[in-house]
Order: C-alpha cells, then sequence, then structure tokens
C-alpha cells in the first residue's frame, strides 16, 4: 500500500509527466456541473447564501501577515 508522502510523490510526478488536455477537462467540469445539478445542488436557490461567512474569512487571510 502506497503511504502519504509515496503517494503524494507519485501524484506530483504523474501530474509533471501529463500534458494539459483543454478537451478532457471541459468534459469533466461539465460532467461535474451535471451530476451537482441532479443532486440539486445547482441553481443555487440564493445565491447570495453565506456570503456573509465568505467575506468574513476572506478578511481574515487576507490580514494575515506574510513573512519574506
Amino acid at each position: 500500500m502506497i503511504k502519504g508522502r509515496e503517494f503524494e510523490a507519485f501524484e506530483r510526478e504523474l501530474i509533471r509527466r501529463e500534458e494539459p488536455d483543454l478537451e478532457r477537462n471541459l468534459k469533466l467540469v461539465d460532467a461535474l456541473y451535471r451530476e451537482a445539478v441532479v443532486l440539486g445542488v445547482f441553481p443555487l436557490k440564493d445565491p447570495l447564501e453565506g456570503l456573509e461567512v465568505d467575506i468574513r474569512i476572506a478578511k481574515v487571510i487576507n490580514s494575515v501577515q506574510t513573512t519574506s
């Protein structure tokens, strides 16, 4: 069984070797969107629901000092 770091190294190598495939990626996004529609996630009943929480999280993240 592949464990944590070994699996991450495998994934990085796989991603590094793979050429980007725009058509495949668009098909994947389309399939995920269709699944979300079937599950009732989209379309959103209230697109602004949870916006306040997102704004608060963004403020906290953006206020964190970065080190050099």
